[in-house]
């Protein structure tokens, strides 16, 4: 499961680092990804809405079995 949690990561990377973010995996706990955002995004008020809208997401969508994402 962690490589697919890595490759959805590195599909999402680009558009994070395209707004001067990154996103990091930090650890997967059961069905439930950790992760901490950095640069831009680690102090944007919009963070909460880019984990959830675009990556957690796109991880359901692309690894069923993750129930939720969440910041660290």
């Amino acid at each position: 499961m962690k490589e697919k949690v890595e490759a959805v990561i590195n599909e999402i990377r680009p558009l994070l680092q395209g707004d001067g973010g990154d996103i990091e995996l930090v650890a997967i706990e059961g069905n439930v990804v950790k992760v901490r955002l950095r640069g831009a995004c680690a102090g944007c008020p919009g963070a909460q809405m880019t984990l959830k809208m675009a990556v957690e997401r796109r991880m359901k969508a692309k690894v069923p079995e993750i129930e939720r994402v969440e910041s660290v």
